[in-house]
This record gives structure tokens, sequence and C-alpha cells, in this order.
């Protein structure tokens, strides 16, 4: 009977060591499964967006688009096609400010409450611009400032998180000035009723003054105007030596200016070389010297190059014009701030490898200046000719102006 319990009790240990072992291998495969079953997923990729705004309808329609494709070629040139950066994906958001302050400001909120974009860029208006600065700062987002050229921008409105690659319009002033001022020159002043205009003017009289010109006369005009009759004739009865023009929109003088003459009265006129659209209805004033931001024949780099035969390319033949080259440069100091920041957008990160920093543009080198963030960049002088195919006044390079040469002062 002992040895017949000994055999039941062994064959039982036996079968329970089986099951035991069973079981381990049953877990065992189980775990190896999960294992299997539980490979990484791979992280979305992390993305930077960039909110701009821009005038795509509304009388600066055509700044607005201009600055849209030189933004989007730009950010092509500057990730090498990619539309990467620091490994991490940039999407842009575009919103149309209709030309209307209340407008962009309503936009710009929406594109940092509902898009929550880590840039922002624009506008095409230098009112739109002043009213969505105080968002940049209250949203702590850094702003690039393209194309408005309003003093006060970098100046008496500045806040830390804004840039500006525009020029401003003293820049343009100092240009403007070279050109024509002079110890007892006489000079009067047409201008559109707004920022834009009011800091032009203001700019050039300050530069003209510094090189012994006078300032006679001062005129603004409503800038959705179509008759500039009454202004026209006030400076004819002025007798200036210039008459310096700053104006932007479709609704330009050009065609008035020529039908009172003007110039037959010995009153030359100066002006700064606008976009094509307008330099067609700049006829009459072929053989006339001032200064432009950008036409595409005058730089001479490889980022122009490049600009202008993508240009022509993707928009049947077409060239960049006034403003293409300035989305293009927004674009790329985006670009470069973030791979000096290795892909990290905080606004507060960013304005220290910001400031004083240099980046290759279609214009050439521009540098953002480290007091008020203003782009100090070069300017051309120029004159306007008539060239064979070209059905309008060409603005022929007379100099390169250099950055140091149109460096406006620190207003803020």
């Amino acid at each position: 009977m002992k040895k017949h319990a000994w055999w039941i009790f062994l064959v039982f240990t036996l079968m329970l060591l089986v099951a035991c072992n069973g079981d381990d291998e049953e877990v065992t495969k189980e775990e190896g499964n999960k294992e299997s079953d539980t490979t990484e997923v791979a992280k979305p990729q992390e993305v930077i967006k960039v909110g701009v705004l821009a005038s795509l309808t509304g009388a600066l329609e055509s700044y607005g688009k201009q600055t849209q494709k030189g933004f989007e070629l730009g950010l092509e040139y500057a990730t090498a096609g990619t539309m990467e950066v620091a490994g991490k994906k940039i999407e842009v958001v575009w919103e149309d400010t209709e030309t209307k302050a209340e407008v962009a400001v309503q936009k710009a909120t929406k594109l940092l409450e509902d898009d929550a974009v880590d840039f922002l860029v624009g506008s095409s208006s230098s009112g739109d611009t002043l009213a969505v600065l105080p968002l940049a700062e209250e949203y702590k987002k850094i702003m690039i400032v393209e194309p408005a050229v309003a003093d006060s921008i970098t100046g008496s409105e500045f806040n830390p998180y804004i840039f500006r690659t525009a020029r401003n319009s003293s820049q343009d002033a100092y240009a403007a000035a070279a050109a024509i001022a002079g110890e007892g020159v006489k000079i009067a002043t047409f201008a559109p009723d707004y920022s834009f205009g009011w800091d032009g003017v203001s700019a050039f009289k300050t530069a003209a003054e510094k090189l012994g010109a006078e300032i006679v006369l001062e005129q603004y005009a409503d800038p959705a105007a179509t008759d500039f009759t009454s202004n026209l004739q006030k400076i004819v009865e002025a007798k200036p030596d210039y008459l310096f023009v700053v104006w932007a929109g479709a609704n330009s003088p050009w065609n008035q200016i020529a039908d009172l003459k003007l110039q037959e009265k010995g009153i030359k006129i100066s002006t700064g070389a606008p976009d094509i659209i307008a330099l067609q209805f700049m006829q009459p004033l072929v053989g006339m010297e001032g200064f432009t931001v950008y036409y595409h024949t005058l730089p001479n780099n490889k980022v122009n190059d490049w600009l202008v035969e993508e240009h022509k390319k993707r928009f049947n033949g077409e060239v960049p014009d006034l403003f293409t080259p300035g989305g293009f440069s927004a674009a790329v100091a985006i670009v470069e701030a973030l791979k000096l920041s290795n892909g990290e957008a905080d606004g507060n990160k960013l304005i220290p490898l910001m400031e004083g920093m240099s980046f290759e543009t279609p214009k050439g080198k521009m540098t953002f200046r480290k007091e008020d963030h203003q782009a100090l960049q070069p300017m051309y002088s120029i004159r306007l000719e008539t060239v064979d195919g070209v059905n309008y006044p060409v603005p022929v390079l007379i100099r390169e102006l250099s950055p140091e040469e149109t460096e406006p002062p620190i207003l803020n």
C-alpha cells in the first residue's frame, strides 16, 4: 500500500509540474505578444504656425498679393524646399485684413486664439499694422512687420516683440533727400492724409532740411480720393523747385500732375519708383531722378537671381514686384531665427537671438538693429527711363545706397 501510494504521489507531482510549466509558457507567449503589439508609435511631427495678415482685397490688394507670393517663395528658399526647420513643419495661415484696421484686429485675434500661431506677419497697411501691434505684445508672439512703413511702428508704438523687414519712412526719406535736396532748394510735398503719408513727409522734411533745403508747402489728400486738383493748384502757386510725392495705391496723382503740366511750369517731380502697376501711369515722369525700394533688375546677388527665375516660372513669366522681396525677406527672417533657437518659437527666447541678426535677402544683407528691431537694408538711387519692349518707365540704377547711408534715426 505504501508503495502504491508513493507512485500516486509521484504521478500527481509530475502532472502538477507540467501544468505549471505550461502556464509559464503561456504567460511568456502572452508577454511576447504584448511586446510585439506595443511597438513605439511615431509621434506627430511638431508644427510651427505662422499667421500672415495682408490686404488680399481692398485698396492695397496688389501689395498684399505681392507679399503673399514673396513669402511663400521665401519659405521655400530658406528651407531648401522642405518647409521644415529644426525638424518642425512650417504651416502658414493667411488672413485678409481688407485694408481695414478693425478687421485686422479681428483677424489677428483669430490667428492668435483659434489658430494658435507662433508668429504674426503683416500688414500691407500701416494703419492695420499699428492696430495689431499691441496684440503681439499681449500674446508674447514675434511679429514681423512687412510691408508697412510708418515710422511709428518701430518708433512711438514699438514693443519688443516687433521686428520689421520692411523699410520705414525715414529710410525712404533719406534716399529721396539725397536725390534732390541741397542748399537753398525749395521743395513742396504731397502725400495721403494718414500715417503713411504723415510719417513719410515728416522724415523727408527732416532729411532735406539737414541738407539745406526749404520745405515751402505740405499738402495732404484723402487716400481714397481721385481728384487732386485743389492740392496741386496750391503747389503750383507756391512755386517750388521740386514736388516730392509720397503715395501708395492705385489712385495715384500722376495723370493729374501731367494734365496740370507741373514740369512745364518749372516744378521738377521726384518720388519713390513704385510697383509696376503704378509705373504704368508714370510715363510723364520719364527722366525723373528719385529712389526705389526694389526693382527686379537692380540687386546683384544669388538670392535675387533665384527669386526672379522662380517667380517667372510659376507666374507666367511675371517678374517679382516692389513688395515681393519684402515677403520673401520676412519668411527668411523667421526661418533663420528658428535655426538659431533650434525650433523654439517662444517670443521671449527669440528676441535676444533676433536682435542684431543678419540674413541674406533678394536686396542683399539685412540686419535687425538691436535698439528698435528695424531692418537696415540697401536702397536704390534711380532714374526713370524708356526701355524697348517695356510698356512703362523703368527704374535704372544710378547707384546702390548702402544700409549705412539710409540708416534711419532711432525713434522708440
